[in-house]
Formats: C-alpha cells, sequence, structure tokens
C-alpha cells in the first residue's frame, strides 16, 4: 500500500464497501451501474489529526482529516462518484485515486480540485504547517494548482478561476456564432460582447 509519504503514525487501513455507498445514498440501478463502472475498491488509509502527528496543532476549522485510497477501472472516470464519497463520510478528505500505475489527487474545497495524473510512487501529500488549517490549505492550494501564499484566499482564487473558465467558454461560444453570421449588423454585436468579455477576462 502507498503510504504518500506520510507518517507511519498516521496509517490506517480501513475498506469501505461499495453495498455501504449503494445502502447510504439509496442508489438505482443505474447509479449503482455507474459507480461500479469506475470504481474496483476504497479504503480509508491515513488519519491526520493531533493525535497522529502530534506536532500539528488543532486548527480553527479543521480538527482532522482522512485519506481515502480510491482505485479505479478506468482513468477517465465520473467526478460525480468522487463527490458522492465525499458526502458518504461528514469529514474532510483527500482522495488518492489509482489507475494502473498512475495516481491523481482530489480534494473537495469550495469545488472539486484535482490534481495532474503522476506516478504513483513519486506520489506523496506533504503536511506543511503547524496548525490543520494551515496543512490543509497547503495541500489544497498543491492539489488545485494554487498559490496558499497570495493575498486572497484559496476559496477567493477558486471562484475567481471558476469566473474566468466562465468567461472563457462565453467567448468561444460568441466566437463560433460569430464565425456563421451572415448579417454584418448582427456580426458587429456579437464582435462587441466578445471584445466586452475579453476586457472583463483581463480583470
Amino acid at each position: 500500500m502507498p503510504m504518500y509519504g506520510l507518517p507511519a503514525s498516521t496509517l490506517i487501513n480501513q475498506p469501505l464497501y461499495k453495498k455501504v455507498v449503494y445502502e447510504k445514498f439509496n442508489l438505482k440501478a443505474a447509479e449503482r451501474e455507474r459507480f461500479d463502472a469506475d470504481i474496483s475498491r476504497m479504503a480509508l488509509v491515513a488519519r491526520i489529526s493531533p493525535a497522529t502527528v502530534p506536532a500539528l496543532a488543532e486548527g480553527r476549522e479543521i480538527k482532522g482529516f482522512y485519506v481515502m485510497q480510491v482505485a479505479l477501472k478506468r482513468k477517465d472516470y465520473d467526478s460525480k462518484n468522487i463527490l458522492m464519497l465525499q458526502k458518504l463520510i461528514p469529514q474532510k478528505m483527500v482522495f488518492t485515486l489509482q489507475y494502473e500505475e498512475q495516481t491523481q489527487f482530489c480534494i473537495f474545497h469550495t469545488r472539486l480540485q484535482q490534481s495532474a495524473w503522476m506516478a504513483t510512487d513519486e506520489a506523496a501529500i506533504t503536511l506543511q504547517g503547524l496548525t490543520l488549517d494551515d496543512v490543509w490549505n497547503n495541500i489544497v492550494a498543491t492539489i488545485g494548482g494554487l498559490d496558499a501564499q497570495a493575498e486572497e484566499t484559496i476559496e477567493e482564487q477558486i471562484i475567481y478561476r471558476e469566473q474566468q473558465k466562465k468567461l472563457l467558454c462565453q467567448i468561444e461560444t460568441l466566437e463560433k456564432r460569430c464565425r456563421v453570421e451572415k448579417q454584418t449588423r448582427k456580426k458587429y454585436e456579437l464582435h462587441q460582447q466578445i471584445l466586452k468579455l475579453k476586457e472583463d477576462l483581463k480583470i
């Protein structure tokens, strides 16, 4: 079992069975099939808290969190299944998704944050900070490609990035419409909307 660079004192091995997920959410047959198509097996593999890492103090928000290992049947999984697992256990959670010899980290903080895929033997969770709040924010930043030292909070950075993505999608949609539009007036109006969105994108 990969240790992800975590102290031995944090490690547990508590399997989580699919039957528990199905019963908890009362999943319909189609939902069970979708879940089963993605996920092979699951286990809670680590618990991070002052009890398991004495050097860490409780945070104002975070008192402890788990690491859940999820073995995938396919790399192109449905993120709804990970969000469902997050709801199953009312605890803060770092997910380590494994497909063959690769691992991706996921964490829910405002939105689901996903790291790039990496070789499993190189995948590590760094416990950086004096309190669990600091550790959690640093993990979220690392997984989500955010800056834990920025003036903006992690939440503000996530929301800003979501807004930027929406603007880019709107621009792309309008540009497609503009390319096929025949009427000069409508084409001009679309072009003006695109320019306005591009200005918003720079803010």
